[in-house]
């Protein structure tokens, strides 16, 4: 496989060298899906110190390093090697995995492998314009052409010349780095496919065709060539040569069976002959039998490579390659001369609908060619740069290919969509180091970017005259070219001075608004005319500080709020004023319109429009009289010329029959009269399309249809359209829309808009108008005559396709009072889909049946208005509802069957049958299916619909149940398709959004089922808390912690899936950033201790016993030994001092019932106190706990032991005599940082786990010799502060000691301290007891007896 890579001299900061090129040799083998590599960089010291080189490097096993020819040391640490933590952590340690992962994830990565240079390595100083060091750096390189061996697979090269070695500043001589290494997983940047691990399986049941395809290779770079193995024919070695500089991360490569399209054919004969040998070569590849679509789908690539090559500069490659494959997690991959797209985005010569979007997803990849690869940003802030332009480039050539309306369409669209988002987001300028954070950061970016771009050419156009923003980025891209731009890196301050510098105007107020700043305007304008100045009286106020900022969380987006939240990203700064020129456009009584340009540079702006018409306006009646007659064929005198529009769209349906027949309204004599009292038509604000926000004028409706009608601006006519849809239904405005969607002359974006408006128009109130014109204009645009059966579907005209789609999408809004869809409405999508008939149609109707299916299940759901109530006390037609409820399922049911056996376009008909299913079920329309969803989510389905069945599951609140919570983590983990697990990963991430907000289908719908609900009203408290979580992350978060943090099922599902060997660093990344969200850390970790086992005993004879371990555990805790308490004491006895007396009997030994004792403070072990210290008392020394009583220093004698035969009856215990000046000696804390201690739990239930900290060791608390038999009360007096064994027993080896220890005291009664005590702080011993020492003999031979 081969693959090469030259990438541009960086300067590292901190590093001392730059890579100056580099050539890499890569073996694929597709048995073992491993890949065999080898590389040789050639870097440029900086430093003539440099010691070490450090470099990146992952997933590699390293087999051989060299510099120069010389073995180094070297230090490599892979990150995935490091990755496991220990078998008892959980995901309360997500902190830990995260500080491993962390130095991968910055922006400039740590490096992995660290190579020390060896000391006979010297690096020279030398001259670089002189003839030794251009031949020396040549050679360097050209020994690696030469090289070529067997198993060459990438080859890489930079012309080298006296000007890029000055330029490089190659002052010292050039190192060569050999690097031999093997990867056996991949889990970054390589992925196989499935289909080529079958292709290379040789075992496989392959018929001959398929083990005759020949394996082809596509990488960036140009091929140099192609060499098979002689002595293997299934092997060969493809050579690239990447010659223009770019990043390693744009170099790419793809290997499979690929059939090559020669998508240059699509050029035209005079643009091939105009361009000569400009003309750029485009080729696309793609798996056997998707040739056809290739072609179909890459019809525009070669004009568009041409457009951009005249408008914007010459392509900086020698050819461009589409590459289509499996798998693909993007939908594009971005590489040097070669974008790696997706199969999702291929569609055949019979499918309509993703025509528009993927031809501009395709052209988009095209353009990041000149800027995106070619051109980088220099920092992450620049990125909107970046994107801006490319996506500029793109709408460009879109306007040439579908039309100015289109395109003017489109930004209008997509300016409403920007002031609708962006409300308390960053700035363009900080979205570009937060597109890691998630996927909508981009989405954001890449829509907001081009049209900040959009709103500056509007203004460079009008101001200079100039060609705008398309000359400042062919300027961009020759300075790139001739090397004025360094390293091709392009940064925010060098864009604003080109735009300045070829713009003739100051931008730095406009850079601080849209760059830097956040937010968009929002207008209210209000607008008089005066009589007596003629002229217009108009105020602009800002009212944008008005807008909400903190709207209701979304599932959809709740991830990236808790990201932004976590990382401390705060709203950009709004502008409490936006300040630049707007274009006034005044149509006045003679229809001519008069342009004027405002300053706005306050927050409230106030000025007068001169007027400038003499005549009176034209009457409404005239107007009509001039319709009807062009209606009915008739001319118009020339006497009557001056009073008939010029341009008047919407003027059908104006003859008397039509107007009764659709049941048309018209304009009130009031109204007429208002009308011809006002001394303009329309006024129009932002004219040119300056400005990205709201402008709301105060204007009579009347002109705002004027507007309509008369204006041929597509922006124009769907401001109006916008106005009329939102003010209350009215006939009138219905016989508006109604005009506007059967006139062919309006736009079609018009045309489906005023179909939506109509849907408003349906109420009954209006006695349904708006239901009754939409069936009228289906009927009369797709129906036989005079009937409601529908002619054979014709989409051969795209514009009729998209008007049969927007009626029954309108039509599925209609509602009546009480939140149902008419049964008419109803009848409508189910008769559709049943005569639906595409037997003479060319092109595919799956994705008009879909609308259908889709329209008719919303049609089925009723929406309630929380503010409307209605009670149904009585059946109504119960028994015919229902079935017709089943035939409308039913109808669903048959179009999905009918996918099971004969697939649509990317399974269509199931995708939406699921979509259906989910709304029925979450509106209680049909029972519960959940199960019928579930088994489209198993393994060996298409993987869009597993993905779509376990979005439904999820919002139909599925989250919440374990097992299918078990299920999706484990998908998540284990799928090896790097698309299906970024999808479910979102939604996982918009389960965890639902269960924050509360915002389930479960919690949303309510069922009625004709009795009456009383909801108890919730506190004061309790509704604040519903506020907070749906509307602040804290408290989101805070109900998120309530539901979840305790669930185990979770918890380990969490912890296994960031264990998984799939997952790469991102993915990891992303679930320990909901780890960090729902856990606290802890760092600590769970040590589980087994059950103490029973042993058999034998004695052998002669004081030898045997033990042996049996299969049988203890359960139950064993009783502690207890002494009585002691008998009062009698009058004191003299006694001479005897050495023969006997102890005094003790009191027979009783057992009582372990207790779990709260652990007590640490007890240090008693040695002789110090000496007094001087005032203030220093601390406690570690020998003695605080406020332990001292005790006076006595020598320490050695105990005499006594033995006591085992055979008797009577042997129980050993006593042992000590010193009476001996005192008792506290019990040594028991420490778990001995490898010789074995604990063993007592408890009753099961293995006790313990928190376990790894305590600081101290010489001073530990002692090797502790007593090998304590008992429980002992441990829990001595409460080792890092190990909770208080229901535990201790066993210790049995050695020798050096020295013998103190006696250790057997306590009694209630668990004391261990320590010597005086009566009331006298400084008196008490009454000595008798101590008490058990030992056995175990018939060691030849040990000294301690």
């Amino acid at each position: 496989m081969p693959d090469g890579l030259d990438t541009p001299v960086l300067p590292s900061p901190g590093l001392g060298f730059s890579v100056y090129s580099q050539r890499v040799e890569l073996d694929v083998d597709f048995a073992t899906r491993t890949v065999t590599g080898r590389t040789e960089i050639t870097i440029q010291p900086h430093l003539k110190e440099l010691k070490t080189i450090r470099l990146n490097c992952r997933q590699c096993i390293i087999k051989r390093l060299n510099v120069e020819g010389r073995g180094p040391s070297l230090t490599y640490n892979d990150p995935y090697a490091s990755l496991n933590l220990h078998a008892s952590s959980t995901v309360h340690q997500h902190h830990m995995l995260r500080r491993k992962i962390e130095p991968c994830l910055r922006d400039f990565p740590d490096e992995e492998l660290a190579i020390n240079l060896p000391k006979s390595i010297h690096i020279e100083e030398v001259d670089p314009t002189s003839t030794s060091a251009q031949n020396l750096l040549f050679s360097k390189v050209s020994k690696n052409i030469k090289s070529q061996g067997d198993d060459i697979s990438g080859l890489i090269e930079t012309p080298v010349t006296a000007r890029t070695a000055e330029d490089h500043g190659a002052r010292f001589t050039p190192l060569k780095i050999s690097i031999e290494y093997e990867i056996k997983n991949f889990r970054d940047g390589l992925h196989t496919t499935m289909a080529a691990h079958m292709l290379e399986e040789r075992e496989a049941s392959l018929s001959s065709e398929e083990k005759a395809l020949d394996l082809a290779v596509i990488c960036s770079g140009d091929m140099t060539d192609e060499i098979v193995d002689p002595t293997d024919p299934s092997r060969k070695t493809v050579s690239f040569l990447c010659a223009t500089p770019v990043s390693p991360q744009y170099i790419g490569f793809a290997i499979g069976p690929f059939e090559h399209v020669d998508l240059s054919e699509f050029r035209e004969m005079d643009e091939d002959d105009k361009l000569g040998q400009n003309a750029i070569r485009v080729h696309g590849f793609c798996l056997p039998g998707r040739a056809d679509e290739v072609r179909n789908t890459c019809m525009p690539m070669a004009k568009a490579i041409d457009f951009f090559t005249v408008t914007y500069g010459s392509y900086p490659f020698s050819s461009y390659k589409l590459c289509f494959v499996d798998d693909l997690a993007p939908d594009i991959a971005d590489t040097a001369s070669l974008s790696i797209c997706s199969n999702r985005l291929l569609f055949p010569e019979d499918i309509l609908e993703p025509l528009d979007a993927v031809t501009r997803q395709l052209v988009h990849a095209l353009a990041v060619q000149w800027i995106g690869v070619n051109i980088i940003p220099k920092e992450a802030t620049d990125t909107w740069a970046v994107v801006g332009i490319a996506y500029f480039i793109t709408e460009t050539f879109l306007r040439k290919l579908s039309g100015n309306n289109e395109y003017r369409y489109q930004q209008k669209l997509a300016a409403d969509k920007v002031y609708e988002l962006d409300i308390a987001r960053p700035s363009l300028h900080q979205l570009g180091g937060l597109l890691t954070l998630d996927t909508s950061e981009m989405d954001f970016l890449a829509l907001k970017a081009p049209l900040v771009l959009f709103i500056l050419d509007r203004r460079l156009t009008k101001a200079s005259g100039s060609s705008g923003v398309s000359r400042i980025i062919n300027r961009v891209f020759l300075n790139a070219k001739v090397g004025e731009m360094p390293h091709g890196a392009i940064t925010t301050s060098y864009f604003m001075r080109t735009c300045e510098k070829l713009g003739h105007a100051k931008l730095e107020q406009f850079f601080n608004q849209w760059v830097f700043g956040a937010g968009c305007p929002s207008f209210q304008v209000s607008q008089r005319f005066n009589k007596k100045k003629l002229c217009v009286e108009m105020v602009i106020k800002q009212v944008q500080a008005d807008r909400v900022a903190e709207p209701n969380l979304e599932p959809a987006t709740f991830m990236r709020e808790v990201q932004e939240d976590r990382n401390e990203v705060f709203a950009g700064v709004l502008q409490p004023v936006f300040t630049g020129p707007m274009t006034i456009r005044i149509h006045e009584a003679d229809g001519t319109p008069y342009e004027h340009i405002v300053e706005i540079k306050e927050s409230l702006t106030k000025f007068e429009i001169p007027y400038n018409t003499k005549y009176k306006r034209l009457k409404r009646s005239r107007r009509q009289k001039e319709r009807a007659a062009a209606a009915s064929g008739m001319n118009v005198t020339e006497d009557s010329q001056d009073d008939v529009l010029l341009y008047c769209l919407g003027d059908v349906l104006q003859s008397e029959d039509e107007v009764a027949e659709w049941r048309l309204s018209d304009w009130t004599k009031e109204d007429e009269d208002r009308m011809n009292q006002e001394s303009y038509e329309w006024i129009r604000m932002d004219a040119d399309f300056e400005w990205i926000g709201k402008i709301a004028l105060v204007m009579p409706a009347y002109m705002y249809v004027s507007q309509l009608q008369q204006d041929r601006d597509v922006v124009a006519q769907l401001e109006s359209i916008q106005y009329l849809t939102s003010q209350k239904p009215h006939p009138i405005m219905s016989s508006i829309l109604i005009r506007t969607l059967m006139d062919r002359r309006y736009f079609h974006g018009i045309r489906t808009s005023a179909a939506m408006g109509l849907a408003k128009c349906a109420r009954e109130e209006l006695a349904w108008i708006g239901q009754f014109h939409l069936e009228k204009a289906f009927q009369e645009f797709f129906c036989f005559p005079d009937s409601p059966m529908t002619r054979s579907n014709d989409f051969s005209d795209r514009i009729a396709y998209l008007i049969q789609c927007a009626i029954p999408r309108a039509m599925a809004k209609i509602r009546d009072n009480t939140g149902k869809a008419p049964l008419s409405v109803r009848r409508f999508f189910v008769d559709k889909l049943k005569f639906n008939d595409n037997t003479n149609n060319e092109f595919s109707d799956c994705h008009y049946v879909a609308t259908l299916m889709s329209c008719l299940a919303t049609s089925l759901v009723t929406t309630r208005d929380p503010n409307v109530y209605s009670f149904s006390l009585s059946e109504e037609d119960e028994e015919d509802e229902r079935l017709f409820q089943k035939s409308a399922v039913d109808e669903i049911e048959r179009y999905r069957r009918i996918d099971e056996w004969i697939s649509s376009f990317q399974n269509v008909y199931s995708l939406t049958a699921l979509e259906c299913l989910k709304r029925l079920i979450a509106g209680r329309v049909v029972p519960s299916r959940k199960a019928d969803i579930l088994r489209y989510t198993r393994v060996g389905n298409a993987e869009n619909l597993r993905l779509r069945a376990f979005a439904c599951l999820v919002e139909l609140g599925m989250f919440k149940n374990n097992q299918f919570l078990k299920f999706l983590l484990y998908s998540l983990q284990t799928d090896p398709s790097p698309y299906v697990r970024e999808h479910l990963f979102r939604i996982f991430g918009q389960g965890l959004g639902q269960t924050a907000i509360g915002n389930t289908s479960e919690d949303r719908q309510i069922q009625h089922d004709g009795s009456l609900i009383i909801e108890q009203e919730a506190s004061t408290e309790g509704r604040q808390a519903r506020i907070a979580r749906m509307q602040t992350v804290p408290g989101a978060l805070a109900a998120l912690k309530q539901e979840l943090g305790q669930n185990e099922i979770l918890k380990k599902g969490l912890w296994s899936a960031i264990q998984s060997p799939y997952l790469g660093l991102r993915e990891m990344s992303s679930l320990l950033d909901i780890c960090a969200v729902l856990y606290e850390p802890q760092t600590s970790l769970i040590v589980k201790l087994r059950y103490p086992r029973y042993y058999r005993v034998e004695h052998l004879g002669r004081g030898k016993l045997r033990f042996s371990r049996i299969n049988r555990f203890r359960t139950t805790p064993k009783p502690e030994l207890v002494w009585p308490p002691p008998a009062p004491a009698g009058p004191a006895v003299a006694h001479a001092p005897s050495h023969t007396t006997k102890p005094p009997k003790l009191p027979p030994l009783t057992r009582r019932p372990s207790v779990v004792h709260a652990p007590a403070a640490p007890q240090a072990r008693y040695s002789p106190p110090p000496p007094p210290p001087p005032p203030p008392p220093p601390a406690a020394s570690p020998s003695f706990s605080p406020g332990m009583a001292k005790a006076p220093a006595a020598p320490v004698r050695k105990p005499t032991i006594l033995k006591l035969k085992t055979g008797k009856r009577t042997s129980e215990n050993a006593f042992a005599k000590s010193s009476p000046q001996a005192p008792a000696l506290a019990t040594t804390p028991v420490s778990t940082s001995t490898g010789s201690l074995r604990t063993y739990p007592s408890t009753g239930t099961g293995a006790t786990p313990a928190l376990y900290s790894p305590p600081a060791y101290s010489p001073s608390t530990f002692s090797p010799h502790a007593n090998p038999y304590t008992t429980q009360t002992q441990q829990q007096q001595q409460a080792a502060p890092t190990l909770n064994l208080g229901a535990f027993r201790t066993f210790a080896p049995i050695e020798p000691p050096a020295a013998a220890p103190a006696p250790v005291s057997l306590h009694g009664g209630g668990g004391g301290a261990a320590s010597p005590t005086t009566a009331e702080g006298e400084g008196e011993p008490e009454a000595k007891k008798p101590r008490l020492k058990l030992k056995l003999g175990l018939g060691l031979k030849g040990k000294s007896k301690p």
